[in-house]
């Protein structure tokens, strides 16, 4: 489990978020939103140790994440960041790099890398893209391979800052079930995510960050009721029962 403990996070002489405290439990789905700027991002590096926090605690397991190597972090911890350079390589030769903190140097693959590299790929909606070079392929292909780079790592923790960046309405979908098939498999999945909808009907817990600390944390029923998001993101959202549960709609307020 990632704990966080009255993390403050931000950058020299910067301080964007104050205080925060939650956990990434083992089998459970949380959310981040709040507004651009709000310091989602931030956040989630400061989670995933690559930047350091500037007051507080960060736990991995009950253990302060400090304490781990960068390669004992990384086999516990994957991270799938908003965007990345395009190198000149193959999508898969990309996501053979989700098996590096597994491998010494000079890096030799093994059968079981090679196999990790075909399931994420599957998982990813990625596998016919394999052999593209990345520079070729559209935005949103490439985010799929990114996403396969951190299934790879295999990780128990998962954090993914904005995955359904370029996708589709479907792929978005897509990309959010798979959290939920992780999740179910007992990982611990963290998504910054801009779509507050999809985030209702998909996550087991969301954080709303704004005003430079954390505002609510709770599930997607609580959320709901406390408006926290309405004010914070300054729109009117709505909801409809379906046969497949609660659907939210989101619109802009009415002027004057």
């Amino acid at each position: 489990m990632l704990e966080l403990k009255n993390v403050s996070a931000g950058y020299p002489g910067r301080t964007v978020l104050r205080n925060v405290s939650l956990d990434a439990c083992p089998g459970r789905v949380l959310a981040l939103l709040g507004p651009n700027g709000c310091g989602k991002s931030t956040l989630i590096r400061t989670a995933a140790g690559l930047q350091p926090a500037l007051s507080g605690e960060i736990l991995l397991d009950g253990k302060p994440l400090r304490d781990y190597s960068s390669r004992q972090a990384a086999q516990r911890i994957a991270y799938l960041p908003q965007s990345r350079a395009v190198p000149g390589i193959t999508a898969r030769r990309m996501v053979l790099h989700g098996r590096f903190p597994y491998l010494s140097y000079p890096r030799r693959y093994r059968q079981e890398d090679y196999a990790a590299v075909d399931q994420a790929l599957f998982q990813a909606d990625a596998a016919e893209l394999a052999d593209c070079l990345l520079p070729e392929l559209s935005g949103g292909q490439r985010q799929k391979v990114y996403l396969a780079m951190a299934l790879a790592q295999e990780t128990e923790t998962i954090l993914m800052d904005e995955p359904t960046t370029y996708l589709d309405v479907r792929h978005q979908m897509e990309t959010l079930r798979l959290s939920r098939r992780l999740a179910a498999e007992g990982r611990a999945v963290v998504l910054v995510l801009h779509d507050i909808c999809l985030a209702l009907e998909m996550a087991d817990e969301i954080a709303v960050l704004g005003e430079g600390r954390l505002l609510a944390l709770g599930g997607p029923e609580d959320i709901y009721r406390s408006k926290v998001l309405e004010r914070v993101m300054r729109v009117c959202l709505s909801r409809a029962a379906s046969p497949r549960g609660w659907r939210y709609f989101c619109e802009l307020p009415e002027e004057g």
